[in-house]
């Protein structure tokens, strides 16, 4: 499976996308990592944030790697689901260094703050999805942004590291979208 295909399978398990055909999927999806592409060669690099870990990031049903607060441009990564990850992807065969893991992460948060204003119109614009509400979106296309931006700067797939932890994760029900959030 490549990660297109399994950017479509994200999408397609994203609620309001239930009736949507897969060729639509598709293309959203490769709009989504094109733009992700572009992110990471307008931004091949980190910028320098004020980086924190603590534990709590671990839940029932939810995973939380990292998330960045605006206000402080701040990071907390949480070393429970750091390690964690680390565990699940080395047990289905896919060790990962901890560096790197911390650094996807520290990405991920990255990619969504550069996404903000312009760039989410943008997205918007070359998504082509055009409903009768203000604000309109479709639904996972920031997160394949995101995504693809952290994958370019971490040399890690986060797709394939949500797919190891969705099937980890404690509730049978539980699914997370947004595990490196």
């Amino acid at each position: 499976m490549n990660a297109l295909d399994l950017g479509t399978r994200f999408l397609a398990a994203t609620p309001t996308h239930e009736h949507r055909t897969p060729e639509q999927l598709r293309a959203w999806a490769r709009i989504a990592f094109e733009y992700g592409d572009e992110l990471a060669a307008e931004h091949p690099e980190l910028p320098q944030l004020d980086i924190r870990e603590k534990t709590g990031g671990k839940r029932p049903g939810e995973i939380l790697l990292a998330e960045y607060h605006h206000r402080d441009h701040r990071v907390t990564l949480y070393r429970d689901s750091l390690d964690f990850a680390r565990q699940v992807s080395a047990k289905r065969g896919h060790p990962i260094p901890a560096d790197r893991l911390r650094r996807a992460a520290i990405a991920h948060e990255v990619g969504h703050h550069l996404l903000h204003g312009v760039r989410t119109r943008e997205l918007n614009r070359r998504l082509g999805h055009r409903v009768l509400r203000l604000r309109a979106h479709v639904a996972g296309a920031d997160e394949l942004v995101v995504h693809r931006y952290a994958q370019h700067l971490s040399g890690i797939d986060p797709l394939l590291l949500n797919n190891f932890l969705v099937s980890a994760m404690d509730a049978p029900s539980a699914r997370s979208r947004r595990s490196l959030d």
